[in-house]
């Protein structure tokens, strides 16, 4: 259910309010290898709602080479390597601060900071290894450049293993359990600290912490196309805060298949 452990929590992907962009991407596949690289729009501003078409002025780029080596056992291995950069109007958290200091605003604001052209850049790892009998796992690594507006997760490091049901004679069932971690850069800290508003935080103060979640879920085929699958998750530290959590998270889903 969690967003970052299905995705590089580091990647600052390019996308308007809704996670939607218009992009361009090419992939090239061989037997042991694949390379992709996409050229993306980027909002007007950060998390907005109207993408800006002028690629001179703002830009993204994503480029993942996968390699699948198979030493395991000859089970499946890849190692995907990303990295990604991109132009746009955003805000430094810096420049934020010092206003606030100098007395300039009453609060940290980071929107009069924004800036057209401002670079964002970042790099990512993800190892997935099949180990036979319906189990995988997956090790991930993601940093980006902590300077201007982000979504406020700036280096994640992730653990997960997943196994089929086989093993009990439930072929479409599957249970997952993974383990996340995000920090934040010393200039998001003291943005948020000071009373600082970010695209996802901001309540007035930050006792600062390293946000940890542990999260688990078992699908379970009932009938034909008729799935249901239980998660549950355990929040510490959540938005960085050490006043806040732990926070348990439990949800039921269920999915159709027509």
């Amino acid at each position: 259910m969690n967003l970052t452990a299905i995705s590089n929590a580091a990647w600052q992907y390019a996308g308007d309010s809704r996670g939607f962009t218009y992009a361009l991407a090419l992939q090239f596949v061989d037997r042991r290898y694949a390379l992709r690289v996409a050229e993306a729009l980027m909002p007007t501003v950060p998390n907005g709602t109207e993408l800006d078409w002028n690629l001179h002025r703002s830009h993204a780029e994503t480029v993942e080479l996968e390699i699948d080596p198979l030493w395991f056992l000859d089970h499946f291995s890849a190692i995907r390597l990303l990295a990604f950069g991109s132009h746009s109007n955003s805000g430094s958290y810096r420049e934020a601060i010092h206003s606030y200091l100098e007395g300039k605003t009453a609060n940290p604001v980071i929107e009069p900071t924004r800036r057209q052209g401002r670079p964002k850049y970042g790099f990512g790892a993800n190892l997935e290894q099949h180990l036979g009998g319906g189990l995988r796992a997956f090790a991930r690594f993601g940093w980006c450049d902590p300077r201007f507006e982000s979504f406020e997760v700036d280096r994640n490091f992730d653990l997960g293993v997943d196994i089929s049901g086989s093993r009990w004679h439930r072929h479409y069932d599957k249970v997952g359990v993974a383990w996340l971690t995000h920090t934040i850069a010393q200039d998001v800290r003291q943005y948020l600290a000071l009373g600082g508003v970010g695209l996802l935080l901001g309540d007035g103060r930050l006792r600062y912490g390293r946000e940890e979640i542990l999260e688990a879920y078992y699908t379970m085929h009932v009938w034909r196309g008729l799935y249901s699958a239980f998660d549950i998750q355990q929040v510490t530290n959540p938005g960085y805060n050490r006043d806040r959590g732990p926070v348990w998270v439990m949800s039921l889903r269920i999915h159709l298949d027509v």
